[in-house]
């Protein structure tokens, strides 16, 4: 496939223009020598060709008429043929032509997006999703070079003007890769399709036999294949996020802390969702007194979706706030004894799945696993679903027993729809928790503001797993709300936390260090971080960009 700086969106309007005008063209001709014939017939009058060319052209551009119209009052068939001459020049140059010479003015103004790219030791991105755009979040936090190789030429435009760097070209194509010098990259993913994905692997390798190819997958089955075709790794988002989904239902029916991230032995990172009349709702960060009745250090706080690190002592917790916290294993499991209700501490707790694809499935499969009795639910019947309806309509919610059930799980494949379901949840029953997946991840305030306890996108787990997989970086969690790193801070070197500042300039708290093999979890204000120190960083996204950019 060549790549041409034209595009074929400009050539197909310069063969519609060229159609046009050919057409316009024999229109008039056809009416000169109607005229010519008619003004001898019915008028006697002498007109030869050019002259009767020279009248449609007045007739068409309404630009007016000469002494030829002396002779075509007192012949109707001329005034007829004038009538239509002028109804068709209208028609023709007035209305037609601006559908032809609009596309083409807008091509003419619009910035093409590049077709080639000299960057080397970078990552290509095959197309561009939402899983993409997570990546290069991470790709740009670490400051490592990226290409974006798009097909579309529209979409490739708006990245381009968005200040994206992409490439315009098919990303099956030897030539497009060769034009993103691929052959000079570090890894190239593949994020389409299963079957496409299998194409620009099978391309990729041809081109940058030496590059790292990573691969993203919708359905598990196919991955044999696409490591058969060369990939280096194949990731399967969607899976990991179903069980992360699971988990977190599974430790809200459980006081025990099965879900909780582990950063070295017997210490560990946890998300915590304050239920509703739990000893800590309606408290202050303050009044609780986490800390020193607990013995864990709370890092952070959602508050309906809003993440604050750290959280400030007048901070009301309420049913909706998720604690981010660390500590040893027997803090932790003392504090989530805290969060959790009494009385949803005794209900059945069944689980209602609803949506039963791929990541629905996974998650009934580890309810299943951790004994967890759940109730699936899906539009179609079809093996492992339980109930045939509409979670977003009350009766099925009803038939489903949402009144006893201690959470719904929504892994739905529509986030408008998620969102619905969320609020009619809610309303039909407020004790029972809601665990969400968004597939973007500016769905999740939307649901967190419907009534959502935890809401996961998948887009973020994607693009932190692709990130651990291309970079050096160490992306410790990928399934969780926040951002665990691994990663050293040169800038930091002989200087202590509170001497830098850490917290204060970047949101992001260091939870622990790896120095000579060993963990070191005790880190106050006034450690002092030194040369081949692994610091292990906690934090939103944006603020583990902002943490390497100002001390990686």
């Amino acid at each position: 496939m060549s790549i041409s700086g034209d595009g074929p969106g400009l050539s197909k309007a310069k063969r519609r223009l060229g159609r046009y005008l050919a057409g316009a063209g024999l229109l008039m001709l056809a009416f000169s020598v109607a005229y010519q014939w008619a003004a001898g017939f019915f008028a006697g009058e002498d007109v030869t060709f050019l002259q009767a060319v020279h009248v449609v052209v007045e007739t068409f551009t309404t630009t007016g008429y000469g002494e030829q119209t002396r002779f075509w009052v007192d012949h109707p068939p001329l005034l007829m043929l004038s009538i239509l001459m002028q109804l068709t020049g209208v028609t023709t140059v007035f209305l037609t032509l601006p559908l032809f010479l609009v596309p083409l003015v807008e091509d003419a103004l619009r910035t093409a997006p590049p077709t080639t790219s000299t960057r080397t030791d970078h990552v290509v991105i095959c197309t561009f999703t939402p899983r993409g755009d997570a990546l290069v979040d991470e790709l740009d936090s670490m400051d490592m070079p990226y290409v974006i190789l798009e097909a579309d030429r529209d979409r490739a435009e708006e990245l381009y003007g968005e200040g994206y760097e992409v490439v315009h070209g098919d990303p099956e194509a030897i030539e497009s890769l060769e034009a993103a010098n691929a052959a000079e990259a570090l890894a190239i993913v593949a994020d389409d399709d299963d079957e496409t994905n299998a194409s620009i692997i099978l391309a990729a390798k041809q081109v940058a036999p030496d590059a790292r190819v990573v691969s993203l997958i919708e359905d598990p089955e196919v991955a044999d294949y696409h490591r058969y075709a060369g990939a280096d790794r194949v990731v399967s988002p969607r899976r990991l996020l179903g069980e992360s989904l699971a988990g977190k239902a599974t430790t809200s029916i459980s006081s025990e802390l099965g879900d909780a991230i582990e950063i070295g032995e017997d210490f560990e990172v946890a998300e915590l969702l304050v239920q509703r009349g739990s000893p800590v709702e309606g408290l202050t960060i303050a009044e609780s007194g986490i800390g020193q009745v607990t013995g864990v250090n709370v890092i952070g706080a959602w508050f309906t979706g809003e993440f604050v690190s750290p959280p400030a002592p007048d901070a009301v917790i309420d049913e909706h706030t998720i604690l981010l916290v660390v500590g040893r294993e027997k803090q932790l499991e003392e504090l989530r004894a805290l969060t959790l209700s009494s009385a949803r501490r005794f209900r059945r707790g069944t689980v209602i799945v609803a949506g039963y694809g791929e990541v629905g499935s996974t998650a009934a499969e580890t309810l299943a696993s951790a004994g967890v009795p759940h109730l699936v639910v899906d539009k179609q019947d079809k093996p492992g679903v339980d109930l045939v309806g509409d979670i977003t309509d009350p009766q099925t919610l009803s038939e489903a027993n949402v009144t006893e059930a201690r959470g719904v799980l929504l892994a739905l494949d529509n986030d408008t729809t998620a969102v619905f379901a969320t609020l009619v949840s809610e309303r039909v029953s407020e004790e029972t928790e809601v665990i969400a997946r968004a597939n973007e991840t500016e769905s999740i305030a939307k649901l967190y503001r419907a009534g959502a306890d935890y809401v996961l996108a998948l887009s973020t787990v994607a693009g932190r797993m692709l990130a651990s997989t291309v970079l050096d970086e160490e992306v410790i969690a990928p399934q969780s709300q926040i951002e665990i790193v691994r990663t050293h801070a040169p800038s930091l070197v002989g200087r202590t936390l509170a001497g830098a500042d850490v917290r204060a300039r970047t949101n992001c708290t260091v939870i622990a260090v790896e120095r000579n093999g060993a963990l070191v979890t005790e880190i106050g204000p006034e450690f002092r971080v030194e040369a081949d120190d692994d610091l292990i960083v906690a934090g939103v996204d944006e603020d583990i960009y902002r943490f390497n950019e100002q001390f990686g």
